[in-house]
């Protein structure tokens, strides 16, 4: 067994090889980049390396960095995890070549697969199905229009190189190809360095289902089982489960043989996952194989009662794999049902937006495995993706398995970022899901705009907001108490700010019962009281309207963020709101919608503009969001260049009518 391991990426996935690691005996080296010097996955691990930069692009895509860091480290083997560098044949081959262990599979079996469109190919010859498609090399608008019209209506265009729902375009009818070729061929270009694409059939009313195979140097090569990931936005995963309530034993074989013969064509080793849309009909064909951990590998390791970290590990050392295709197929479908949802810093109800900031306030649910790399008062970087962590859930049914991580994301605490935490509970709490009937469509169809993935707040949490800003002992928040006297009559209003809307609670009683009140909404708020307060939160207990609720809050400045039964909300103190913010949304300043760096600025101060017009491009989170000017009028000022930083509503253009 190895003796040092360097994991080569960030975040939870760090802390979760190193727990695996460091249970096995292995020294654990993390690597860092500028932005992570204090991140809680460099505090799970032995050591850590600096390896600079902040972008991606700079630190944990830099090959030659992170071999240099592994070789002074003396570190014997690299788990790269997954993203980042962890599909890279050339990485693999660098740290094979400075005589280091690859934890992952062969670079020619990572190389055979990372073309998508050779890969079609390849699996084509070995007799795997596939969706009818185009994967030729002419890429000429001629050719690709011909193919497509051949194919049908709709298809699904994708980058030849691509991966994680980059690159990718669903288009439903002809006059819609164009746009989607010349977005598709960009956002490839950028990503991956390659423009080329190849078009499929798109299967609309699909499965996404996927196939955990692993295989050692011994000649051995196995199936897990497989993983529904059907409840994706953007051609991104957010609920992964398993069993499959559509795949049946028979149909888990067959699925399970093919994968097989697909690792097996390319001479794989170590863990891999083999992924198919599956039709309503029961016929399945292949799209992609991940040459590496996935993220939800959880899920399969709940039923098969494995690490398959550890096997990773074992499998790079030499060892052979400690279970046989039987026994692996017994356990999993002895192992009752398990499901993972991704806690991801975004706004579900504002398109997805991903989220920076401070996370305030963290804590993981008790009911259910959680790997994270969490800790209160860690920040959500700009620099990297918006996966925060991710909950598994293990239950002897699907219904229990859904009840249990429902109500562990109503136990999850993670306040003063937004999350798609709530979001996620409604889905699983959506009436088709529990009844299993899911499919690729199930997003777009039941939560198919922002109003209809909005959490709304219950008034009374805003109003035991309201109250509690009011009466919280003035050593915790200081600004609020001008003028405030020790009488224990309450007549006082309270001005909340939620997203753009304020909204005035009137507050009349005494100290231990008093009424809260705002337009149509009025409760009553008895016996409120406070535990473990400190200057960034603390919890409150406190009848409302007769019943029991029990409240955990965080502040930070003018801002706190409450949770109760689920519910949360974000808030900001009017009273301690300064006046330029308003002034400036008065005057047509465009905000930055998240922090980010500014990489294209198209207008200059004095030009005009019209409506629509694009004005700002900022970069975050590994995506591209544009700022346009809402109505027609004149650039009245720029507070942003090409290259910034800044923060979220920071403001960037004023535009005068």
């Amino acid at each position: 067994m190895f003796r040092a391991l360097l994991i080569a990426n960030r975040g939870e996935i760090v802390v979760r090889v190193a727990r695996t690691a460091r249970r096995l005996g292995i020294e654990t080296i993390a690597i860092a980049s500028d932005a992570d010097r204090n991140a809680p996955h460099v505090r799970a691990c032995d050591r850590v390396v600096a390896i600079g930069g902040e972008r991606a692009a700079d630190s944990y895509l830099r090959a030659d960095r992170i071999v240099a860091a592994a070789r002074a480290a003396g570190a014997d083997a690299v788990h790269p995890g997954y993203g980042f560098l962890s599909e890279s044949a050339a990485f693999a081959e660098a740290v094979l070549g400075a005589g280091l262990a690859w934890i992952g599979p062969p670079a020619d079996a990572m190389r055979a697969m990372a073309d998508k469109a050779e890969a079609r190919k390849r699996m084509a010859a070995a007799g795997v199905p596939l969706l009818p498609g185009y994967d030729g090399a002419a890429q000429d608008r001629a050719t690709l229009r011909r193919e497509a019209a051949r194919i049908g209506w709709p298809l699904m265009v994708k980058a030849a190189a691509g991966g994680g729902g980059r690159g990718m375009r669903l288009v439903g009818h002809e006059a819609d190809l164009e746009a989607a070729l010349d977005a598709a061929a960009a956002e490839a270009a950028a990503a991956f360095g390659d423009a080329r694409l190849l078009l499929e059939r798109a299967v609309v009313d699909a499965r996404h289902v996927e196939i955990q195979v692993f295989a050692d140097a011994h000649g051995s090569t196995i199936h897990l089982g497989e993983r529904d990931c059907s409840v994706q936005r953007r051609h991104q995963k957010i609920v992964e489960e398993a069993p499959s309530p559509a795949v049946s034993p028979a149909l888990r074989r067959a699925m399970g043989d093919v994968a097989v013969t697909v690792a097996r064509e390319v001479g794989y080793r170590g863990a891999g996952t083999v992924e198919f849309l599956l039709d309503r009909g029961g016929a399945f064909s292949f799209i992609e194989m991940n040459t590496r951990l996935q993220v939800e590998h959880a899920v399969t390791e709940a039923l098969v009662g494995a690490d398959l970290v550890e096997w990773q590990l074992r499998v790079a050392a030499g060892e052979t794999l400690p279970v046989t295709q039987g026994e692996a197929l017994a356990r999993y479908e002895a192992g009752g049902h398990a499901i993972e949802v991704r806690l991801c810093a975004e706004d579900p109800a504002n398109g997805y937006l991903p989220q920076t900031g401070r996370v305030v306030r963290w804590s993981a649910p008790r009911l259910v495995r959680c790997d994270h790399a969490l800790a209160s008062g860690a920040s959500v970087s700009t620099f990297y993706d918006s996966m925060l962590g991710k909950l598994v859930a293990q239950a002897p049914t699907r219904d229990d398995a859904v009840a249990r991580i429902a109500e562990a994301l109503d136990r999850t605490v993670c306040l003063g970022v937004t999350t798609n935490r709530a979001f996620l509970a409604n889905v699983l709490r959506h009436p088709a899901f529990m009844a299993g009937d899911v499919t690729t469509a199930f997003l777009p169809t039941h939560f198919p705009d922002d109003a209809s993935r909005t959490g709304n707040a219950p008034t009374w949490l805003e109003a035991l907001a309201a109250g509690a800003l009011a009466l919280l002992p003035r050593e915790h928040v200081p600004a609020l108490w001008a003028g405030w006297s020790s009488s224990p009559v309450i007549a006082r209003e309270v001005p909340l700010a939620l997203g753009d809307a304020t909204r005035l609670w009137q507050l009349e009683g005494t100290r231990g019962s008093f009424v809260a009140r705002c337009v149509s909404a009025s409760h009553r708020i008895e016996a409120m009281t406070a535990r473990h307060l400190n200057a960034n939160g603390g919890e409150i207990d406190a009848m409302i309207d007769g019943h029991l609720v029990r409240t955990i809050f965080a502040r930070d400045g003018d801002a706190s963020w409450w949770l109760a039964d689920g519910a949360d909300i974000a808030i900001v103190d009017a009273r301690l709101r300064g006046h330029a913010s308003g002034a400036s949304a008065a005057s047509g300043a465009l905000l930055a919608p998240m922090h980010g760096r500014v990489t294209q600025v198209l207008v200059v101060a004095g030009g005009s503009v019209e409506a629509g017009a694009l004005l700002i491009v900022l970069e975050a989170m590994k995506m591209e969001h544009q700022i346009r000017a809402p109505r027609a009028g004149t650039v009245a000022a720029l507070h942003a260049k090409a290259g910034d930083q800044v923060a979220a509503r920071q403001c960037l253009v004023e535009i005068h009518v």
